[in-house]
């Protein structure tokens, strides 16, 4: 009876082991993706004057790392069952290693770009797909599972938590650079204990990878994009300088908007991109995406509510921690201090979204996240003008962040079960792309606004707050237009860090 209740122990440990030494490089690759994500917000004045640009300038630089995620993520998804889950894992982590490491010694802001923008943002496309699908493949028992999600959730909760003040932290003792090194530590100290993750093989043939979907797709999503970016400098209707490219002069200042003819290009595209992965079916060629994952009225909607959650959490808080270091003059920390009441609040109600569910329908927690947020956005909208004491924002930084919390999850939740089981590899690259072109919109939107010169600091900080309460508003109109009968949470809901774009 002794020996076997000791070997029961033995296998109970050693299962315990096994799950700690995968879940840690797994955990702290998200943690690592979430505090990237929060971390420079507070170092934008910093970053703009060691790189010799502006403050669009490293808007640009956050716009396009998320944007890169969003347009790579679905294919990243799909080469995960090309290459196999741990090698796209490590070859994801390598070259967001690299890109940390030419971001941190960036001596213009064109090199920061290739850096974090471009390997980062290729890096991080290719290594958090193989975070979940990992877990799913590796733990049967639901139980288990739950647990390793849960704990993977955390650490995107960490990062994101501790982003602003960690790098404001960094930033003012240090410099912004320091940071960047600081990622590239974590993520060789990854590499090296991903080595105990077990990689299982995949079952089946080997999927087609759709190029034809995967360019269509990825170069719509960034002219619509881009266009939106380029607001900043040409304006919303007419062109407030000649649009060149090199020495031709493509639209003269007065004539339509550039971004109207990127954004007109974005919309073709993936109009091509559509008509393509119809015919594709039609043939019986697999693309990259089907079209019934856009049949279902549920999933339709819960992508657009993640769409603009996403882009009302990047889309604030960049325009607040610009507002807060351009006119309030605050530092680095200063700036991730003032920021900590929206992480608290996010994470209250992310962390009880699990015992929230089981109360209340999805559907409703949308709902109600969405009407908090609005209020939160409302309250700092009307003390924009307020002086610079920034107690007066924490209830409505509170109140924003809790809104964004307790819904993100449920959007998630209402996507993904929605689906079965075959299709929850697919859906989740949709959702995850849908989620970084959100956070894309978000501070190309707000960036645009906050820097056109046709409106003062405190103007322009008022705009843009306005023009994200206008869109939370939207999203609270599509969150009520969520069939109550299909929100039920499932399982697979739970493959997702409400926490990660």
């Amino acid at each position: 009876m002794d020996t076997q209740m000791d070997a029961r122990k033995a296998a109970t440990s050693q299962a315990a082991f096994s799950l700690s030494s995968m879940l840690l490089p797994l955990a702290l690759a998200q943690f690592i993706c979430s505090y990237a994500g929060s971390s420079m917000n507070v170092a934008v004045s910093n970053m703009a004057h060691d790189l010799g640009t502006t403050v669009y300038g490293i808007q640009a630089v956050i716009t396009l790392f998320t944007l890169t995620m969003a347009v790579l993520m679905i294919p990243g998804s799909k080469l995960t069952d090309i290459w196999g889950r741990k090698t796209c894992f490590v070859i994801g982590l390598a070259l967001y290693g690299l890109g940390a490491l030419i971001s941190a010694f960036a001596p213009t802001v064109g090199v920061m770009m290739f850096g974090n923008s471009l390997l980062e943002g290729v890096g991080s496309a290719l290594m958090i797909p193989p975070i979940y699908i990992l877990v799913t493949v590796s733990f049967a028992d639901l139980t288990t599972r739950a647990k390793s999600f849960g704990a993977i959730s955390g650490a995107a909760g960490l990062g994101a938590a501790t982003g602003p003040l960690i790098g404001g932290l960094i930033t003012s003792a240090i410099s912004w650079r320091a940071s960047f090194l600081l990622q590239v530590l974590v993520i060789a100290a990854i590499i090296v204990l991903s080595r105990r993750i077990p990689d299982p093989s995949i079952q089946g043939a080997t999927p087609h990878f759709d190029v034809t979907g995967a360019v269509l797709s990825g170069a719509g999503l960034f002219f619509v994009v881009l266009g939106i970016l380029e607001t900043g400098t040409y304006g919303w209707v007419t062109s407030r300088e000649d649009f060149t490219l090199g020495p031709i002069v493509l639209i003269h200042q007065g004539g339509i908007a550039p971004v109207w003819v990127f954004v007109g290009l974005g919309a073709l595209l993936l109009v091509g991109f559509f008509l393509h992965i119809r015919s594709a079916e039609r043939k019986g060629i697999e693309p990259l995406l089907s079209t019934r994952l856009f049949r279902n009225r549920a999933a339709n909607l819960g992508l657009v509510t993640q769409n603009i959650q996403w882009l009302i959490l990047q889309g604030s808080t960049f325009v607040i921690a610009v507002f807060l270091q351009t006119v309030r003059h605050f530092t680095a920390i200063q700036t991730g201090l003032a920021l900590t009441p929206a992480i608290i609040g996010m994470l209250l109600t992310s962390s009880a979204a699990g015992k929230l569910a089981q109360k209340y329908s999805q559907k409703t927690l949308i709902v109600a996240g969405f009407a908090t947020t609005i209020a939160g956005l409302s309250l700092l909208l009307l003390l924009s003008n307020a002086p610079s004491n920034i107690l007066s924002a924490i209830p409505g930084l509170l109140l924003m962040g809790a809104g964004v919390g307790v819904m993100l999850t449920s959007s998630v939740n209402v996507v993904q079960s929605s689906f079965p089981e075959q299709d929850q590899g697919a859906i989740s690259g949709l959702s995850r792309s849908i989620s970084n072109l959100g956070s894309s919109l978000g501070t190309a939107l707000v960036g645009s606004i906050l820097v056109s010169p046709l409106l003062s600091e405190n103007q322009g900080y008022g705009a843009a707050l306005f023009t994200v309460v206008v869109i939370a508003a939207i999203g609270l109109a599509a969150a009520l237009l969520i069939p109550r009968e299909q929100t039920t949470p499932h399982t697979v809901g739970l493959a997702h860090s409400p926490l990660t774009a």
